[in-house]
């Protein structure tokens, strides 16, 4: 009798963890897609009510927050802003410029889609989301233009780069805030990152396009946004050789730690350099010294012109930061209620994957909130505790699942979808057929590739 009470009094604060999250979920979900809150306060508030509900006393709610914002910042919010400084410098001194005119300057006819994915890639991987659209839009719109061809054949292979980066490969936030939330191993992910998204954008990107641009023939920009000519002070810009050089020292120097943790011993000399200089924070600190230097010299700016530059990078990337951080105040407060507990003998009962599991929980948050940044911190909270019982390699492909979860299906809660519509001049019904399916087409090839590797690594 003893040990049935026990069982059943188990069941009923299961019960009262799980009706806690759900309810602190929806309402962080009718405060964003409703009631247009910010979701900084609509995840403080949510962190609040799962407390609430879940029994937790007021002090420890408080702090289980502030412990979670405080290591979520201390381990993230560093990284967000080299890359926010890095991008900056790569705009500001036309390095992208000179990718795109290199780029596109070898590439003509067919080759063009597969030219603006790969253009996507390179400008994006220092660049968040929104500011790689921005300067991304107009040089789809002018080689389309000029190339006569239409502009969703170009423009969704661009849109695929972009977002395959901004879901599953580091330095990005959301993958960085998962990667920090579950303890995965940076360089490994990056690694597992870039074999999954590699083939995820040719699916999603140049062979989809055709499909959009068959769907959506007639998508017509405003002709306000389609640039007239190409920037001319191009004696200024650093060389191809050196931008690209610097775009990639971070992830170089990321991968070069992931393959000597594998290879060399814990003792070996080269192991201790890099697994010093390919810790993300050193890696990108390192690329926006550099950068300062390669990209700086050539478009002759002086000290004042780079620190204000570094400077100007961070302002728009504060509001991301702090989502990041309430995202984190809001893992660990599903963590120390024992949220995460529940959850993973729930998963090991139903004999479920935790890939697949991450997966569902960051598609069911994205399609609620629109927010790719909070399905991912959400998600990564709730499974947290399995990522316990997970290896490094299997620990970064849980990171990859949550992120390719958090690009399912982009629709009218999300702000990516009106950017989108707006460049692009198309209808609601028209950004649904291409932009939104081409997220779903992302996510699901992202996860089709993830499982296998998860059964075979």
């Amino acid at each position: 009798m003893t040990t049935l009470s026990a069982a059943a009094a188990w069941t009923g604060h299961d019960t009262r963890l799980i009706l806690a999250t759900v309810l602190a979920i929806a309402v962080i979900v009718l405060l964003i897609s409703n009631l247009k809150l910010h979701p900084l306060l609509a995840l403080t508030i949510g962190s609040g009510v799962l407390g609430i509900v879940a029994g937790m006393p007021v002090d420890k709610l408080l702090k289980s927050f502030e412990s979670g914002v405080g290591s979520t910042v201390a381990s993230v919010g560093l990284l967000i802003a080299f890359g926010a400084m890095l991008g900056k410098l790569l705009a500001d001194s036309g390095g992208a410029d000179r990718i795109v005119d290199t780029i596109l300057g070898r590439v003509h006819g067919k080759g063009l889609p597969w030219a603006m994915a790969l253009v996507a890639a390179l400008i994006g991987l220092p660049m968040f989301f929104e500011i790689g659209l921005v300067m991304l839009i107009p040089v789809v719109l002018l080689v389309a233009k000029r190339s006569g061809k239409p502009v969703l054949l170009l423009g969704i292979p661009a849109l695929a780069g972009l977002s395959v980066l901004h879901g599953l490969i580091p330095p990005h936030p959301g993958p960085l805030a998962a990667a920090g939330a579950l303890n995965a191993n940076v360089g490994i992910t990056l690694a597992l990152g870039l074999l999954v998204g590699i083939p995820t954008v040719i699916v999603a990107g140049p062979l989809f396009g055709r499909v959009a641009a068959r769907l959506v023939p007639d998508a017509a920009p405003p002709a306000r946004l389609v640039p007239e000519s190409e920037s001319t002070d191009v004696d200024r810009r650093p060389s191809f050789a050196a931008t690209l050089s610097t775009v990639l020292l971070p992830v170089v120097l990321m991968l070069a730690k992931a393959l000597a943790d594998i290879l060399l011993g814990k003792e070996n000399a080269v192991r201790r350099v890099l697994d010093f200089v390919g810790d993300p924070l050193v890696a990108l600190l390192v690329a926006v010294l550099v950068g300062m230097v390669v990209l700086g010299r050539p478009a002759r700016f002086d000290r004042a012109q780079l620190t204000k530059i570094v400077g100007d990078a961070l302002a728009p990337i504060a509001g991301i930061v702090l989502i990041v951080a309430a995202g984190g105040g809001f893992k660990q407060t599903l963590v120390d209620a024992g949220v995460g507990d529940v959850i993973t003998s729930l998963s090991t009962g139903a004999h479920l994957s935790p890939l697949l599991l991450g997966w569902l929980v960051a598609v069911a948050i994205r399609l609620a909130t629109g927010s790719a940044t909070v399905a991912t911190v959400s998600a990564a909270g709730i499974v947290a505790p399995l990522a316990a019982t997970l290896d490094p390699t299997h620990n970064a492909l849980l990171v990859l699942a949550i992120g390719a979860g958090s690009l399912f299906f982009s629709h009218l809660n999300d702000a990516g979808f009106w950017l989108v519509k707006e460049y692009f001049g198309m209808s609601v019904g028209q950004t649904l057929k291409t932009w939104s399916v081409m997220e779903t087409v992302v996510s699901v090839v992202a996860i089709a590739l993830i499982l296998p590797l998860g059964a075979l690594l």
